[in-house]
């Protein structure tokens, strides 16, 4: 079953949109425009997430988020609050009254999906990622950062690191520079799709070229033969 997230915000185009992404991403989305509203679907179809707008109309997300955390039976449901506020005031309240993370409108969509997925897999309800991963004799360990290859250890960028995580953990899937960019370093990477052949170039003379293949007109994979 999808997992099913609540979207609340009084702005409807902003709904359909992050709906949309949210749903493309495979997971199920309940919305609602009001706190009482919301409210009402929190307590009947106990979403696995809830998106939530600080300033609603009748209840606003402090007060939502003040109610689901006070309730026993609602309390674990991990909420993101949307905020078109920038003051830190206002984010640090929303974290102590018991939000799980933040986005400062105006966002990139996409960016709520990649924050959606951190947060459920935090909470326990997607699937890790393996923490050691080895191909060809390339070994990459996830919760020390470090990276061997025939068993010498390679010293490896922060983003080096990360690029060579997503690639690893499809090994033989062509990835586009989009979704290599997405999985690997989130929204935040400003000029990253005009620098990521310089940083594959790196990886390639640190790994061996022969590993990392491009895929003429789509982007990179890892090879999991040979090598």
């Amino acid at each position: 079953m999808p997992q099913r997230i609540l979207v609340v915000d009084d702005d409807k185009q902003i709904v359909r949109l992050v709906r949309s992404y949210l749903e493309q991403a495979g997971f199920a989305v309940l919305t609602a425009y009001d706190g009482e509203n919301c409210l009402r679907i929190i307590r009947h179809e106990r979403p696995d997430l809830i998106v939530l707008d600080l300033m609603l109309p009748g209840r606003d997300g402090w007060d939502v988020t003040r109610l689901v955390r006070a309730d026993e039976h609602l309390a674990t449901i991990p909420i993101l609050m949307l905020t078109a506020r920038v003051e830190d005031t206002d984010k640090i309240l929303g974290l102590e009254l018991g939000a799980d993370d933040y986005l400062t409108k105006p966002f990139n969509p996409r960016e709520v999906v990649a924050r959606v997925r951190a947060i459920l897999r935090r909470a326990g309800h997607l699937p890790q990622a393996p923490r050691v991963l080895e191909i060809t004799q390339v070994r990459l360990d996830v919760d020390r950062h470090a990276v061997s290859v025939r068993g010498e250890s390679v010293d490896m960028t922060p983003t080096e690191f990360e690029l060579l995580r997503v690639l690893m953990e499809h090994p033989d899937h062509a990835l586009t520079r989009g979704e290599l960019i997405e999985k690997a370093l989130g929204y935040g990477y400003e000029g990253l799709e005009r620098t990521l052949d310089s940083h594959i170039k790196n990886l390639r003379k640190k790994i061996g070229a022969e590993r990392i293949q491009t895929v003429f007109g789509v982007g990179y994979r890892f090879r999991e033969e040979g090598a």
